[in-house]
């Protein structure tokens, strides 16, 4: 009897560590956003991005109690001026081998650096760098975000759907924005319409919500837009929030504003509920008490494709859940319709594009007509036979 007991105790001793559940760590890294924005309803939360990838994990945690996995987010928050290689291995240190990245371009390839020494993935949730999917491609960076290319598609497929094939193009005066105008002037060109003139916005600084009172912005945005060549509508070009949201309703002409203000296109919007993606957004406004941006959803969705694959797989191991969502079996769920592949070639998740007028989702991209010969998506954004991406 002792004997059998004795065995017994062996036995239950052993259990727990084959019991143990396999722990899935995931580092946020984030920059600070500015809270220099022309609205105050722009202004980002203190948990911005941050809050969608606990949601995340809440979602994959729930799906874990059955497959014996836990997953854990780990906030790492970067100062303006502080080095990224230090909080990326501050991340590495604490057990994540995958980063939701929520950086400009040239930090991202930073941690990108990092990341290759020690087999950590990174997810970009933010940086809609054209050159990140091309040139500067790397095989450890999976692109979540759209880039400047796809949104800029987006938008330009319901402009010729609309049959508004004339565009003024206002651009603002950074960097940033002339990489969103060159997106905007090969839209034109792949779809047929025609950037009939193009006028810069120059920033001269100063405060933006502090010192454009609504009579100075009154008096300066008919002059801007005045005696233009004829158009259908005006695209602005305002990545760095300076001036496009002044353009509605305040242009010379009758046109409608879009790009950066009035309909702008966007991977995720708090007014987007169609596909069941009012639950999401309720749980989202219930957790955290605000809605829920794209960044927000962003990091969302990187939290869901980490989960997805390690249950897919039933590993912790970043090779093999990276792999698998690199793999042609892989999809994603995210109350868009249809569901989210990676480009192959970049590392690009195919996603719609929701145009949003800040009050109501007006339509989503692809366009009805557009066709591919293999997925509608790769309408949107530079296609396969287009990519100087060498991933490496």
């Amino acid at each position: 009897m002792k004997r059998l007991a004795a065995a017994c105790f062996l036995l239950l001793a052993a259990a727990p560590a084959a019991a143990d559940a396999l722990n899935v760590k995931v580092g946020v890294l984030r920059e600070p956003h500015s809270r220099e924005t022309l609205s105050i309803l722009d202004i980002p939360a203190a948990d911005d991005t941050l809050a969608g990838a606990l949601l995340g994990v809440a979602d994959n945690n729930t799906t874990g109690k059955f497959t014996n996995q836990t997953f854990e987010a780990i906030d790492e928050k970067l100062e303006d001026a502080a080095d990224v290689a230090a909080s990326f291995d501050a991340l590495i240190d604490k057990g994540a081998l995958f980063i939701i990245a929520d950086l400009s371009a040239d930090r991202l390839l930073a941690a990108s650096e990092r990341a290759e020494a020690k087999g950590a993935i990174l997810l970009n949730v933010s940086a809609p760098d054209e050159r990140l999917r091309e040139e500067d491609c790397r095989a450890n960076i999976i692109h979540v975000a759209p880039s400047r290319a796809m949104l800029a598609d987006g938008l330009a497929q319901y402009l010729i759907w609309k049959q508004w094939r004339k565009w003024l193009l206002i651009k603002g005066s950074h960097e940033k924005d002339e990489l969103l105008a060159q997106a905007y002037r090969r839209a034109a060109k792949k779809f047929g319409a025609k950037i009939v003139e193009e006028r810069v916005y120059e920033d001269t600084g100063g405060g933006r919500r502090s010192d454009s009172g609504s009579v100075q912005t009154q008096r300066q945005m008919p002059v801007l837009t005045q005696s233009a060549s004829a158009y259908d509508a005006l695209v602005a070009v305002d990545e760095s929030d300076v001036f496009a949201g002044y353009l509605p309703f305040r242009t010379w002409d009758p046109r409608p504003v879009v790009g950066s203000a009035g309909l702008y296109p966007t991977s995720w919007d708090p007014a987007h509920e169609q596909w069941g993606a009012h639950q999401l957004q309720n749980r989202f406004m219930a957790a955290f008490r605000r809605l829920m941006n794209a960044r927000d959803n962003n990091a969302w969705l990187a939290m869901r494709m980490i989960g997805e694959a390690a249950t897919r797989t039933g590993s912790n191991d970043s090779t093999k859940i990276r792999d698998y969502i690199l793999g042609k079996d892989f999809s994603v769920a995210a109350f868009k319709g249809v569901k989210l592949t990676l480009r192959a070639w970049n590392q690009q998740l195919r996603q719609p594009i929701l145009l949003s007028d800040g009050r109501m989702v007006v339509s989503v991209s692809p366009q009805e007509g557009f066709l591919h010969q293999f997925t509608e998506l790769d309408t949107i954004g530079l296609d396969q036979p287009e990519t100087k991406c060498r991933l490496k």
